[in-house]
């Protein structure tokens, strides 16, 4: 009975290395959750109820990632630490710029679960790789996601009927994103 207690604590220990870069990621994810949830309040004071409706979601989307790292370190036999995050920017030129910001978000967080994943896969941590292949995918999906936005916007444009055109396909993604 002892050694099978042995093996499950090392099957269910995390590598220190990557308990610390999970522990990262989650306040990265947190720190997306506020970013959006801010964007959402910018988009939502300028009557631009659909854009505030997806970034709305994408806020809780991401607080949802968290939670699922958060559970995963739980469930592996770690403490998760919740760090400080930073005050998100609140102001934007335009919708362009706005959104060209959630793509480069984007773009962060893909690069942050790439380099854990790499980080798994050289650790010998399979479960934790395995674990991170959803959010791989997830990833992939959202980068792909902000690039089309940014397209319509760069192909529509945001003056006059423009930014309501923008407002209306934005808005249309929510539920189906």
């Amino acid at each position: 009975m002892g050694v099978n207690n042995s093996i499950k604590e090392i099957i269910m220990r995390l590598n220190e290395t990557v308990y610390q870069a999970l522990n990262n990621q989650m306040a990265m994810e947190y720190t997306a959750s506020n970013i959006y949830l801010q964007m959402a309040s910018w988009a939502d004071s300028r009557d631009l109820s659909g854009i505030a409706s997806f970034l709305n979601e994408h806020a809780e989307e991401e607080r949802t990632h968290m939670r699922k790292i958060f559970d995963y370190i739980s469930e592996r036999g770690g403490e998760p630490r919740v760090q400080e995050v930073p005050a998100p920017r609140d102001q934007y030129k335009d919708v362009a710029e706005l959104f060209d910001a959630v793509y480069h978000e984007e773009k962060s967080v893909s690069d942050s679960i790439n380099k854990i994943v790499f980080l798994a896969w050289d650790q010998k941590d399979l479960a934790t790789f395995q674990f991170l292949q959803w959010f791989v995918e997830e990833q992939r999906e959202e980068e792909a996601l902000a690039s089309q936005i940014v397209g319509k916007i760069n192909t529509i444009g945001t003056n006059g009927q423009g930014l309501h055109l923008i407002d209306e396909y934005v808005g249309g993604l929510v539920g189906n994103a």
